[in-house]
């Protein structure tokens, strides 16, 4: 429900409040007093072309906001589904907000639980909640696609229509799957030849986890193995060996420590020294042990630096193709070894896909047609209830049809012998037809309804569709063109009926409609600071009177008088509904 609406500097409204109750609220008023400035503003705010015309004079800037109670029931999942989609869900507000902002000379903003949205999100979310019933946007009646909506909403035919739509889905899903497996088979047989052949050369080459590593070090020491064995005789040499007169380090050591052995002789406190010479003296002696065998080992063999070379080769050359690392390269393989397993099985998997195709085509088939035959029956009943309720509403030779087309398609689904296209709503076509005179033919709809005589379509489908329509707030702009007084009560006691179900507003030049508002402003004009500017007033008790004696004509006694007994005979009428 629609609970508070604001205008600022749209149009000629300087700024306006609205708070809404439920049931049916009649707006009246002057001609260009601004009634129907309001319900342009909502239409805007609900995703309507944003216009800089709009925009006040002397501003920068319209801003238009609105509140909405949650809805109902069911309804109420897809407009939380929407939220949560786009994360606008305020755990803090439970009520919805929407905001636009139409800037002059700078981009409009879209707002929804004050956060920015974009105006396609902003325009479904509209949509969802209100059915603005006038020339405009809003109008789901002009909407063709909808049409197989109005009529399935009306036959109770949302099981099947939900069984269908996912019968669909499953054979899109396995549809795109076969697109993908028939591809071009030369593509496949290339592919398929490239993925046996990187997981052959991988596998031959036996890659081993560490093996880089261990590799890299042993090249080093190979092409470096006479530089080592030069080295490390040299160093043993310097310690074993003696170099002219002096001797060798160890020999020279051995007679320190000999010397050192004396001194503690006399003075034990050089004992510990000459325990270190001889420490040192045994550790080195192991140090030159170690170098001799060090370089007798040393196996410097030029065929085996010549293989590990032509494996690290091998192994740089993978890397290059399949990864950084030997590990890499090895699960390279695994995963094009399962693609090659996995295209070596698509004759199996394509059959199989298309016998899953058969049975969802033989299965759309079957709901397809029971669907269509339903809707065959729902047609003529929708037709002769349209029919009286135009008739009621003063379109009394209105002639209503339902038209119920299937399109042929040699890619459509099987209905005994012929294929027709097809999508998540059957096989149908449907589109409502009208005659609105005597001797012209049904034409359709969307095509050739003036403004008023779609508004009396709306609303006798809205009262038709009543206990089943989603929408929670439908506003009817001078809903009334063309009716007389007689037929204005009638479309006041249906807008009143609608309001059981949703919240419902009227822009009316008609006393016999707004007389059967549960509320009632009255929209009128004013000059402030020389600038005229549309105010809104709530109308009361003999506020209300008076407004319609004034739209009978002139405000008499007898127009006075007439008012009264118009609200009384509509307060009676009201209490015998239950209302």
């Amino acid at each position: 429900m629609l609970t508070y609406l604001s205008v600022r500097n749209f149009a000629i409204i300087d700024h306006l409040e609205l708070n809404l109750s439920p049931g049916f609220t009649a707006l009246t008023g002057e001609t260009g007093a601004g009634k129907s400035i309001i319900i342009d503003a909502v239409s805007m705010l609900l995703g309507g072309r944003a216009d800089a015309d709009y925009i006040r004079a002397g501003t920068e800037q319209a801003l238009i906001e609105a509140v909405f109670e949650p809805p109902q029931a069911a309804y109420q999942e897809v407009i939380a589904h929407l939220l949560e989609e786009h994360g606008l869900v305020d755990s803090e507000q439970e009520n919805l907000i929407l905001a636009r902002e139409i800037n002059r000379g700078a981009r409009n903003v879209c707002r929804v639980n004050g956060r920015l949205v974009t105006l396609a999100l902003l325009r479904q979310i509209g949509e969802s909640l209100v059915d603005i019933h006038n020339q405009g946007e809003h109008l789901s009646l002009l909407r063709v696609h909808q049409h197989v909506d109005f009529l399935d909403r009306y036959a109770g035919l949302e099981k099947p229509r939900a069984e269908i739509a996912g019968a669909v889905r499953a054979l899109q899903d396995v549809r795109r799957q076969l697109n993908t497996l028939l591809r071009d088979e030369r593509e496949l047989a290339r592919r398929m030849d490239l993925l046996e052949y990187q997981v052959n050369e991988i596998e031959a080459a036996r890659l081993q986890p560490g093996e880089e590593e261990e590799l890299t070090a042993h090249h080093k020491l190979l092409t470096n193995a006479q530089w080592l064995i030069t080295q490390s005789d040299l160093l043993y040499r310097a310690l074993s060996e003696s170099e002219g007169t002096g001797g060798s380090v160890l020999d020279r050591l051995g007679e320190v420590s000999e010397g050192l052995a004396k001194l503690a002789q006399l003075d034990p406190k050089l004992a510990p020294q000459q325990s270190v010479i001889e420490e040192t003296s045994y550790q080195l002696a192991d140090v030159a042990a170690t170098l001799r065998r060090y370089a007798d080992e040393i196996d410097y063999n030029p065929d085996t630096l010549a293989q590990v070379e032509e494996r690290l080769n091998l192994i740089h050359d993978l890397k290059r193709k399949y990864g950084s690392s030997p590990e890499e390269i090895l699960e390279f393989a695994q995963s094009a070894g399962e693609e090659l397993h996995n295209l070596s099985r698509n004759e199996e998997r394509i059959e199989a896909l298309q016998v899953r195709e058969s049975e969802l085509l033989a299965n759309i088939s079957r709901l397809a047609a029971v669907l269509s035959e339903e809707r065959q029956k729902a047609a003529e009943s929708l037709a002769q209830r349209m029919e009286s309720e135009l008739a009621e509403l003063g379109m009394q030779k209105a002639r209503f049809s339902v038209s119920i087309a299937q399109r042929e398609t040699k890619d459509g689904v099987p209905v005994g012998d012929r294929r027709y296209a097809f999508n998540s709503t059957g096989i149908d076509d449907v589109e409502f037809l009208i005659s609105p005179n005597v001797g012209e033919p049904l034409k359709p709809l969307s095509k050739i309804a003036s403004g008023g005589e779609t508004a009396r379509l709306m609303l006798a489908m809205k009262t038709v569709l009543s206990a089943v329509d989603e929408v929670p707030v439908l506003i009817f702009d001078e809903i009334d063109a063309g009716l007389g007084g007689r037929a204005g009560g009638v479309v006041g006691r249906k807008l009143w009926g609608l309001s059981r179900n949703h919240q419902v507003l009227s822009v009316t030049h008609l006393p016999q409609i707004a007389a059967y508002g549960d509320s009632h402003y009255l929209v009128g004009k004013q000059v402030q600071d020389g600038r005229t500017v549309t105010v809104l007033e709530r109308l009361e008790a003999e506020q209300r009177t008076r407004e319609l004696a004034q739209m009978l004509g002139t405000e008499t006694d007898a127009t006075h008088l007439s008012a009264e007994e118009m609200r009384d005979d509509v307060e009676k009428w009201k209490a015998n509904q239950g209302g």
